[in-house]
């Protein structure tokens, strides 16, 4: 994993310098990432967290295991970046759940912010998403793929 940029070191203090105990929130960091495997997507994502359209996403726990990866927890905290790394927010996860693909409901799939916001949507898109990580995992997507189902909340920068 390659040294964090001064951008995102400041970024992380300034957050951190809101916070009534910012020692506890720095041990609660979890991971800084971007979302999706587009730049465009990425990019748009990153917004659509910012302005709080998009609360919530997914991943198949498949992928976890692959990279030996954490669950992902409430009250963790990960910094949301635009496809070239620069830090875009803060977010606090604030629910996850383990689920199946086909029990992903209606609010999930609004929750998530994109396109049409619907459960259509989401289960056509997500689908087209999730098999393409199972071909590259070697595993075969089926509707009782399980999820990591998480919503989050941004705390930094503070919306109006």
């Amino acid at each position: 994993m390659p040294e964090p940029s001064k951008e995102y070191q400041q970024f992380w203090q300034n957050f951190l310098g809101t916070q009534p105990d910012p020692e506890f929130v720095n041990e609660r960091f979890y991971e800084s990432f971007h979302f999706s495997s587009t730049q465009e997507l990425a990019n748009e994502l990153a917004g659509l967290v910012l302005d709080g359209t998009k609360t919530a996403t997914s991943a198949l726990i498949w992928e976890n295991e692959a990279e030996n990866k954490p669950l992902v927890l409430p009250g963790l905290y990960s910094i949301v970046t635009d496809w070239e790394g620069h830090p875009v927010c803060v977010i606090e996860t604030t629910e996850v759940r383990i689920k199946p693909f086909k029990d992903i409901d209606a609010e999930f799939a609004y929750d998530y912010g994109e396109e049409a916001r619907t459960l259509e949507w989401w289960k056509e898109a997500m689908w087209e998403s999730y098999s393409q990580v199972c071909a590259e995992l070697n595993k075969t997507p089926s509707p009782d793929m399980l999820l990591i189902c998480e919503r989050f909340k941004v705390v930094y920068p503070e919306r109006n």
